[in-house]
């Protein structure tokens, strides 16, 4: 890749931070070690090291979205500013090509003493134009952030909503090169985050450079090709938005299954879990003890995982065996057109006794937008509301060895598409999926497609609305 074709370059960068646990050590570093050099003694540190980011690499061209995930301490935003130049790294180098707009932490960038007209000023003369250049794009940036007569208001009396539309209006409006966004648009209304990504979308198209960092894993997906994977300031991998989402999934349950064999643990130590706590902490000293074992297991496995084990994940205690598509006859299909009734039957083996489960798939299409997910336990949810006499799938008892099927029917109103299937099997400690443990997650478990038949019965979009034409 030639230095042109460039817009961002991280090259091996790290940024430590020294922690001082009182105001007296940062004096004592401030005057001893000075003080020892001049005596001829080794100096000594009052503070500890903190590594934010640690040997960061990665490239990103000209028009390409990237996406940067991690939980919260990861160091994405810490990264965000190291690019943006706010900070400036401890050993590496960032090499960037183009005017930067970015969106950081809410307000940054702003006087809060100044209106937003001198704002959208301030912040186009830091970015290189003259005034005539942003008074040609005024009415354009005040037409996109639409407070009104808020802009004559000093930005220290803005809401969160209408800060947050102001800073994404003057960074989008003033034509960046590379746009940085972090999470500042989740502050906004549904309405207004619809036209930002409209507004991103358009600007990726026409060539911007986009880093986008966010929580959503949807948007992720949708707005950026590749990402980057970081967990406690370690990059873990870089790749596909796909392929690193789900790396991602597969991390958050790795951490959420520790912290409940943690739990476990402490609660054994407490109290003997056999006589004198609840079946449901039976179930979940069981399981997440399991899991670790199974976790070490992996560990000490060195062989390279199949494609399949690559798209599953989860703690062991019950699993998928297969998921099959079938058609009204109940045969296997791949092919439908809408209004055909489909059928998706998924096949399951319990390997404990356990209870509490819920059955699940999740829909998507070849873009990788989610279209539907459901499963038994929405069902539940649904009796239990009506007060109703069904039979509840989350009361039902399972046993070692068991293996069971759930058939999951619809009736086909999706566009044409290919459509890929998603299947789940997780423990539900509550029944309102409020405390979820993923027991196995499929990714690509089957696969079907939807063609329209344009002669019958066309229409377009994701999914048929069955509009009704009338005069």
């Amino acid at each position: 890749m030639s230095s042109n074709d460039v817009a961002i370059q991280v090259a091996n960068v790290s940024k430590c931070y020294n922690v001082y646990h009182s105001p007296r050590d940062r004096l004592k570093q401030f005057i001893l070690p000075k003080f020892n050099r001049l005596v001829g003694k080794e100096p000594e540190n009052f503070y500890e090291e903190f590594w934010a980011l640690d040997n960061i690499n990665f490239s990103v061209k000209k028009g390409e979205s990237a996406g940067i995930i991690g939980r919260n301490g990861s160091g994405k935003s810490t990264l965000l500013q190291l690019i943006t130049g706010t900070l400036t790294p401890t050993s590496g180098e960032i090499y960037t090509q183009g005017r930067i707009a970015a969106l950081l932490e809410l307000g940054s960038g702003f006087n809060p003493e100044f209106t937003g007209i001198e704002n959208i000023y301030l912040n186009g003369a830091v970015l290189g134009l003259t005034k005539n250049e942003i008074d040609n794009k005024f009415d354009a940036i005040a037409g996109f952030a639409d407070i009104g007569s808020h802009l004559k208001q000093p930005v220290k009396n803005y809401s969160s909503g209408m800060m947050v539309r102001l800073a994404f209006a003057v960074q989008v409006q003033l034509e960046p090169e590379i746009l940085i966004v972090d999470e500042a648009l989740a502050v906004g209304d549904a309405l207004f985050q619809k036209r930002c990504f409209q507004q991103i979308e358009k600007l990726t198209n026409d060539g911007v450079t986009l880093l986008f960092v966010s929580h959503d894993q949807e948007s992720v997906r949708t707005i950026t090709n590749k990402s980057i994977l970081l967990d406690r300031g370690k990059q873990l991998n870089v790749g596909l938005s796909s392929d690193i989402l789900l790396e991602y999934r597969r991390l958050l349950h790795k951490e959420e299954s520790e912290y409940f064999s943690k739990l476990a643990q402490n609660l054994s130590k407490k109290t003997d879990i056999s006589k004198d706590v609840p079946n449901k902490n039976e179930n979940l000293s069981a399981i997440t003890t399991s899991s670790k074992i199974s976790s070490l297991n992996n560990e000490g496995n060195n062989n390279t995982p199949s494609r399949t084990e690559k798209l599953s994940f989860g703690e062991g205690n019950a699993e998928i065996e297969s998921v099959k598509v079938l058609n009204s006859d109940g045969e296997f299909s791949n092919a439908f057109n809408p209004g055909d009734k489909i059928k998706i039957r998924v096949n399951c083996h319990v390997k404990k006794d356990i209870s509490k489960l819920n059955v699940g798939i999740r829909i998507r299409n070849k873009e990788g937008v989610k279209i539907y997910s459901w499963g038994t336990l929405n069902q539940d949810m649904a009796i239990r509301y009506k007060n109703s006499d069904s039979i509840q799938f989350w009361e039902r008892k399972f046993i070692e060895g068991e293996r069971f099927f759930v058939d999951l029917d619809f009736t086909c109103d999706l566009g044409t598409n290919l459509y890929e299937i998603q299947a789940a099997i997780s423990l539900e400690e509550t029944p309102n999926y409020l405390s979820q443990r993923i027991l196995h997650w499929q990714d690509e478990a089957a696969f079907f497609h939807v063609n329209v038949v344009r002669d019958e019965y066309f229409f377009g979009g994701v999914i048929d609305l069955k509009m009704i034409a009338s005069w």
